[in-house]
């Protein structure tokens, strides 16, 4: 059995050592790897059954001329691998392959004039595997190769053929060495004296127009991924619903057509009893996810069942439901029953606790619950069609500012158990393991983050369509986007069902493949990508980044010498890539320099050793040292400021130095943060928290329209915007 399980684990991808986040070796034990494909639904726990499924499998390879799906890059030679029974081998075989954009292209084969590598020998016969190589340059897209024997009608096998570009887009600006800025921010933390409670669309629009007059060239967005409207407080926009689909929380319910053309409705926002109600949603400091909910989702529903589209609003809202297809349908259909059952007084957080019946989108049972219930989904499916349509609006203001990039979006590296994408499509997700992270420094147990990771063998089963869709869907109404978690797309650790992090292993993926899937999609959609490749990153994974045209991720704080914990300059930073002094998972400036964020971990119970807190408050003291240091050494902030850290508070001069020293660097992007404009000290989230800290509702502190009236501020953008030309140069 032992054999059995190693060699299982090898064929799936399964890694049997890695390096950790110390640099040592590390190995996977055999208990760990069985776990992982006791997950892929291998019988691990007996061996005739494991046998048995092996055997099937490797019939099924043998049986099957040509894989579901083959990846080439513009101008490689496509060279199939064709497997057939050896009476075929000798025979002259057809192709077509027929392209997307229209026509086809055909030829004839031998296989046996290829290259042998393989044979496969069964009780009734024997199979040969040949190379062979097709004479033909297709362009760039998604094709179909059929191969047909002749005086057979029924293809002998077919092949989902993608030509992909070498590397991903990239604006010509960018392209040609212009150095650009923006602000990142969390949708939900703007204020404004417009919105209900959460930031919105409309807050979006407004944003990058003022921050594009300011000279910005992108702003940077969290995943605003369809999370759970029935389940307001489960808002972490990193474990969603849906990534394909959008968060309806985020629509502007002033801005929907069918609202402003309704006078009643109108006349009920504007009476002083819901106006007190929404001043209260802004007043507060941290987002009331179910006070803003329930003020918007029931308004939204009077919008949908008193003013009905017509014309052209109902002929672009039946394209959008259309061109959704099943997915569109799956997310309403599992938005409308959540909403149904939490109404009934069910604990329904996801399709995991819901009634047996209800528990897979393809049981009958679901759809004769969403024919009783049409007018339910198909009010969600208008959610998505207005979210869809404002967020568009919000990317058509950025590049009508003349923004080189407009809005960057986020996707998350993963969807949470509950969530509509697992239960409409079981068969391509591993529910019993989760994705995580193995020990390191700052997480010594390692982390669980409670998302089932893709089975990479049913991905290529689907011809990577799952990945299309989601890249695509992704990269709508923007000018980038961001990978969280880049390194998903070679590896990912998973975790075994309830057990500890550090029993987990790597899982490989098609990496290449991927890459080129993201580079095709990137050139339809006009999209640069950047890859968030922070962490324990294998050797030689940055250089197949770069040479796809993915942007990497540099944060001034991790990016230290490792000679003498100096900080790196930020004008040696690689230029392809998107620079940053912190992020959404770190403290605000104010909160590091205040080791703010270390005192909030011992409240919050993190470091349970004293010893671990005071080794990692002295580390902080002699960060900050090497940080004046290195920004006196650049002369980014004046003498008066001390060269003696003891000395020296978090104040804006020293804030606007930094931002000015980030600008100066070779990077292509550089990402500023709202909080630390308006010098915040509160963070938006602690990671290794769940219920401890408010994580991702902390608001700005300001509301946009006075943010905009700040001269400082609009000096600081000027000299930013100056700083990133002279970089440029």
């Amino acid at each position: 059995m032992t054999t059995l399980i190693e060699q299982l684990a090898a064929a799936k991808g399964i890694a049997s050592e890695y390096v950790d986040a110390w640099g040592h070796p590390a190995q996977v034990s055999e208990e760990s790897k069985a776990a992982m494909l006791g997950a892929m639904g291998y019988r691990v726990d007996d061996e005739v059954a494991l046998t048995q499924q092996l055997e099937q499998e490797h019939r099924q390879h043998w049986l099957r001329a040509l894989d579901p799906v083959m990846v080439v890059r513009e101008g490689e030679p496509i060279v199939l691998e064709l497997r057939l029974p050896i009476d075929f081998v000798n025979d002259t075989l057809s192709w077509q392959l027929a392209l997307e954009q229209g026509g086809a292209l055909s030829g004839q084969l031998t296989p046996v004039e290829g290259e042998l590598v393989g044979v496969a020998e069964f009780e009734e016969m024997e199979c040969q595997a040949y190379r062979v190589a097709l004479a033909v340059q297709p362009e760039l897209g998604y094709h179909q190769l059929t191969l047909l024997e002749e005086g057979n009608d029924e293809p002998l096998a077919s092949m989902r053929l993608i030509v992909a570009p070498k590397a991903c887009y990239k604006q010509a600006p960018i392209a040609n060495g212009r150095k650009v800025w923006g602000p990142s921010v969390q949708l939900y933390c703007l204020r404004s004296r417009t919105n209900w409670g959460i930031g919105d669309f409309s807050d979006l629009g407004l944003l990058v127009e003022r921050v594009a007059g300011w000279g910005a060239h992108f702003v940077g967005l969290n995943p605003i991924h369809a999370l759970y409207p029935a389940n307001p407080e489960s808002a972490s926009p990193y474990s969603p619903s849906s990534r394909r689909w959008l968060n309806l929380i985020y629509i502007d319910v002033e801005a929907v057509p069918e609202f402003q053309a309704n006078a009643a409705l109108k006349a009920e926002v504007a009476s002083s009893s819901f106006q007190q109600q929404l001043a209260s949603l802004r007043a507060k400091e941290y987002v009331d996810y179910s006070g803003v909910t329930a003020i918007k989702l029931p308004m939204l529903r009077q919008v949908f069942d008193q003013s009905p589209l017509s014309g052209t609003r109902l002929a672009a809202f039946e394209s959008f439901v259309a061109a959704g297809g099943d997915s569109l349908q799956q997310q309403a259909s599992f938005d409308a029953i959540q909403a149904s059952l939490y109404a009934e007084g069910q604990n329904a957080w996801g399709w995991p606790v819901w009634p047996e019946a209800l528990q897979d989108y393809h049981n009958a049972e679901v759809a004769s619950w969403v024919a009783a219930h049409s007018q339910e989904v198909r009010f969600y499916l208008y959610l998505q069609f207005l979210a869809d349509e404002q967020l568009a609006a919000a990317d058509a203001r950025a590049k009508a500012a003349g923004m080189v990039m407009g809005i960057y979006r986020d996707l998350a590296v993963g969807v949470s158990e509950g969530s509509t994408e697992i239960w409409a499509n079981r068969e391509l997700y591993c529910p019993k393991a989760s994705v995580g992270a193995p020990p390191d420094i700052l997480g010594p147990l390692g982390q669980n983050w409670g998302l089932p990771p893709m089975n990479p063998s049913q991905l290529f089963e689907a011809a990577y369509q799952p990945m299309v869709d989601m890249f695509r869907a992704n990269m709508r109404s923007c000018g980038a986007l961001r990978i969280d978690h880049v390194m998903a797309l070679l590896r990912l650790w998973w975790v075994p069902p309830g057990a500890s992090a550090a029993k987990g292993a790597y899982i490989y993926y098609p990496v290449d493949d991927l890459l080129g899937i993201l580079a095709l999609e990137s050139h339809r959609n006009q999209c640069l990508l950047i890859g968030e490749d922070l962490g324990t990153v294998p050797e030689g994974i940055d250089v197949t980044l770069k040479e796809n045209g993915v942007h990497s991720y540099k944060v001034f704080f991790f990016e230290r010498s490792k000679e003498d914990g100096g900080y790196i300059s930020p004008a040696h930073y690689t230029e392809q890539a998107m620079s940053a002094l912190t992020t959404h998972d770190m403290p605000t400036l104010k909160g590091f320099w205040h080791c703010d964020d270390l005192a909030l971990g011992k409240e919050l119970g993190l470091y349970p050793d004293e010893a671990v807190l005071k080794t990692l408050y002295a580390d902080r003291h002699q960060a900050k040292q090497s940080i004046l240091d290195s920004l006196h050494g650049h002369g980014v902030i004046s003498p008066n400021v001390s060269h003696d850290v003891n000395w020296v508070g978090m104040n804006t001069e020293l804030n606007h130095g930094l931002q000015i020293h980030m600008s100066r660097g070779s990077c292509a992007l550089f990402s500023t943060q709202l909080e630390d404009w308006l010098e915040m000290d509160k963070p938006v989230n602690v990671p290794g928290t769940s219920y401890e800290y408010p994580n991702w509702r902390r608001k700005l502190s300001a509301d946009l329209e006075d943010l905009f009236e700040s001269e400082s501020l609009k000096a600081l953008a000027a000299r930013m915007s100056q700083a990133r030309d002279e970089a440029s140069r």
